[in-house]
């Protein structure tokens, strides 16, 4: 799911100056970048597709710092261009960053802020956004990788996160979740600047859907990022996901890794990005949440169930992360969806999760829906409209025992809109 500021028209009707041209798009590379991520817009933008009637871009692929540039299983790349050809482009776009923990060179933001100060419309795919967030997304709405969302808000409190979106687009600065949400928010701009069959013509020629239904949210409590997926702590984050109706702490998981709890969160945030107390109590608000929305459980019982030691621990948590009390979202959530809907049940007698309730046959998605997925204009609609805006990620992000738990699935967003 997709969504566009208010902001769009306004930034939109911002005329490009000097020698920047629109269909110009500057891919910036960097030294350890993956090359998926960085090969994504240089596929889009860089293939003659006009036989496909897909409107031709051209692609300067430029060097963000000196070359050669070291990639993915240790491929060299030689950029044609250096910072000085970013000057052209209507588009830039930062494909990903090498490193959650360290900083972009001085010279690259640079251009980057100049770029954005002519006109030009700034792009950044998963951990880019973390090169944008350096002066660029101040007060502004995004998304990376819901694995890195933490780290960003924490690390930027004036960005308003939301690890929920497969990608954001306000006006004249755009960011996307991890891989394959690059793609989204490429055909985005594609549709964006050429219509819908311009769009559509390229999902085909990529063989990909035109637009994907729902967001990162399916993702949040099951998938691990690719960097501990053969690790020892992978096995450890999985059975914490799978028995997260039961109380256990961090010390818990640092016993089964054998480890510490010093050792352990050492491990776990170098891997994930994330304090591991940080993570658990988020996956258990995603989960009482889920419960919320699919179940007749009480709020008591929606504690229970995901490991909360009391109703007043999930209640504390759940406004931290998502701006309203279990019940009023409930309410909220119920009261949107579509009139004469049967709640589904389970075979035990309690309702079932959903697919997407009252949607009419949503765009294929490259992943299936998992249970429990629903619409995110009508979950983010519903809080709002119970609620109203609630704070960013990282505004109550401090402490060491739960206060610094993000809001993994804000309510809404300040001026924003549904893109589909």
């Amino acid at each position: 799911m997709s969504h566009d500021s208010t902001a769009a028209p306004e930034a939109a009707a911002r005329k490009l100056s000097g020698r920047r041209r629109k269909e110009i798009v500057a891919v910036l590379l960097f030294s350890g970048g993956p090359i998926f991520e960085s090969s994504i817009p240089l596929s889009v933008f860089g293939i003659d597709r006009q036989d496909a009637g897909v409107p031709r871009y051209r692609l300067l692929v430029c060097g963000g710092e000196e070359g050669p540039l070291r990639t993915t299983g240790g491929l060299e790349l030689s950029a044609p261009h250096g910072l000085e050809a970013i000057s052209r482009a209507g588009t830039v776009v930062v494909p990903a960053w090498r490193s959650i923990t360290s900083p972009p060179p001085e010279e690259a933001l640079d251009a980057l802020r100049r770029a954005h100060e002519e006109g030009a419309r700034i792009v950044g795919l998963c951990t880019g956004a973390f090169v944008l967030a350096a002066g660029l997304l101040d007060g502004r709405p995004a998304t990376t990788h819901w694995m890195y969302a933490p780290t960003l808000a924490k690390r930027y409190p004036s960005v308003h996160v939301d690890p929920r979106e497969l990608f954001v687009d306000d006006g004249d600065v755009l960011t996307s979740a991890g891989t394959a949400a690059g793609i989204d928010l490429c055909l985005h701009i594609v549709r964006t600047d050429h219509g819908n069959e311009a769009a559509g013509a390229l999902a085909r020629r990529l063989v990909v859907p035109p637009r994907r239904s729902g967001g990162q949210e399916r993702y949040l409590d099951r998938s691990l990022p690719e960097e501990i997926g053969a690790d020892p702590l992978a096995e450890v984050v999985a059975w914490a996901l799978e028995h997260l109706h039961e109380q256990f702490d961090v010390e818990t998981l640092a016993a089964r890794a054998y480890m510490s709890r010093r050792t352990f969160d050492r491990r776990f945030r170098s891997l994930t990005g994330s304090a591991p107390l940080q993570w658990l109590i988020t996956q258990r608000v995603l989960q009482a949440q889920r419960l919320l929305e699919t179940s007749d459980y009480s709020v008591d019982e929606v504690a229970g169930r995901c490991g909360f030691r009391s109703p007043v621990a999930l209640r504390g948590h759940f406004r931290r992360q998502l701006g309203s009390s279990p019940a009023a979202y409930r309410a909220a959530y119920r009261a949107r969806r579509p009139q004469g809907e049967k709640q589904p049940v389970d075979t035990d007698g309690a309702p079932a999760a959903t697919g997407s309730p009252g949607s009419p046959s949503p765009a294929p998605a490259l992943h299936s829906e998992g249970p429990g997925a629903v619409p995110m204009q009508t979950r983010r609609t519903a809080a709002a409209n119970a609620v109203g805006p609630s704070p960013s990620l990282a505004a109550t992000a401090s402490g060491e025992h739960g206060r610094e738990a993000y809001a993994g699935s804000r309510a809404t967003l300040p001026g924003q809109r549904s893109g589909s």
